[in-house]
């Protein structure tokens, strides 16, 4: 199996699988002298575990993040970096009655497919456990780029037809951890958690939106070709479990604009170049122009539900199957710290490379 790397410079490989003895991630090119800051990691790793609220997942997993290799007492060395996050409550018996089924919008029938195999406890691979392994990965980017004072907040900017109706400049980011939904304004998280929880006892599920801001982020990152740094977020978004959709700056608005709306006229100010308005999102042809960058990503609805669903078996006949086990009503809540890891990722990458164009 191919494709389990992420990044150039600042590369990242993730193993394991959903009910496995064990997930983990190697980092490749962490530059040494990083100082590793061990209770910061494992925040990041709560901020995403499962059971943390009564609106996610009730799988207990503490998620505890073993560094194999790479930290020398405290410090990074430049060596690959691995890490080791135990599974301590897979249920594997609750997946037992889809083995030979296909579930509807899961990975199921593709998987199978291409393989020839599939885990089922789970979904195995492509089970959104692989995701730990990802944030813990984004923590170290994190401690990397807070070197150069970049910073990284997302929130939930949407559940369902639940809008945050609020500009990036308005937002008071201190406040994303002061509710279960994650959304930085109380009375709109409060509206989110109510209908989550009305969903959830329906069997039901719902999708929503993440906005993601990046500050302090410095001209020059990304390439100008295939390797444009907004098509870099945007595959690192995509790979998210879930994730449907991602527009930068004005997205899908701009198709109804016009270019003398649109344009980000160039200013200076207190010796710096600035632009006025910021519809590009921070980045133009494909690189960083220094004003903070921010997107927002979809994810569908998770695709267990309890209600009984009609679908076939791996031999083409007619089944009935019903959702079991242990599953979120509504994703993205933990979704914001993936989120923040994969920018991370992306953003510490081609920092990295950057270094590497100009002496």
């Amino acid at each position: 199996m191919s494709g389990n790397t992420f990044g150039k410079a600042f590369q990242v490989t993730t193993f394991g699988e959903s009910h496995g003895p064990a997930i983990g991630a190697i980092i490749d090119g962490c530059p040494a002298g990083l100082e590793i800051d061990l209770d910061f990691i494992q925040n990041e790793m709560a901020r995403r575990r499962p059971g943390q609220s009564s609106i996610v997942t009730q799988r207990k997993e503490s998620d505890v993040v073993e560094l194999l290799s790479g930290v020398f007492e405290g410090v990074t060395t430049g060596t690959p970096i691995g890490i080791l996050i135990k599974n301590k409550d897979a249920r594997s018996k609750d997946y037992s009655h889809i083995s030979e089924k296909f579930r509807p919008s899961h990975a199921d029938f593709t998987f199978t497919e291409k393989y020839g195999i599939r885990d089922y406890r789970g979904g195995g691979r492509s089970s959104a456990r692989e995701t730990a392994c990802r944030v813990a990965a984004g923590a170290i980017a994190k401690l990397f780029l807070a070197h150069s004072s970049i910073t990284i907040n997302a929130f939930v900017s949407q559940v369902g037809s639940i809008v945050l109706d609020k500009k990036i400049e308005k937002i008071d980011f201190s406040k994303i951890e002061s509710n279960i939904v994650r959304c930085p304004d109380t009375e709109t998280a409060l509206m989110m958690e109510n209908f989550i929880k009305k969903i959830k006892k329906e069997g039901d599920t719902v999708g929503g939106t993440i906005t993601c801001v990046v500050q302090n982020c410095p001209t020059g990152l990304g390439e100008p070709v295939f390797d444009k740094l907004h098509a870099e977020l945007a595959k690192a978004m995509i790979s998210i479990n879930a994730c449907k959709g991602f527009e930068i700056g004005s997205g899908f608005e701009a198709a109804t604009m016009r270019g003398s709306e649109h344009n980000d006229i160039f200013v200076k100010e207190r010796e710096k170049i600035i632009t006025k308005t910021n519809y590009s999102g921070g980045i133009q042809g494909g690189i960083s122009n220094g004003m903070p960058i921010y997107f927002k990503a979809a994810f569908k609805p998770v695709a267990t539900i309890i209600p009984e669903q009609k679908s076939v078996n791996t031999k083409g006949e007619a089944v009935t199957l019903a959702g079991k086990g242990r599953h979120d009503p509504c994703v993205v809540p933990r979704a914001v710290p993936i989120v923040e890891a994969m920018t991370a990722l992306v953003i510490a990458d081609h920092l990295l490379r950057k270094r590497k164009n100009r002496l």
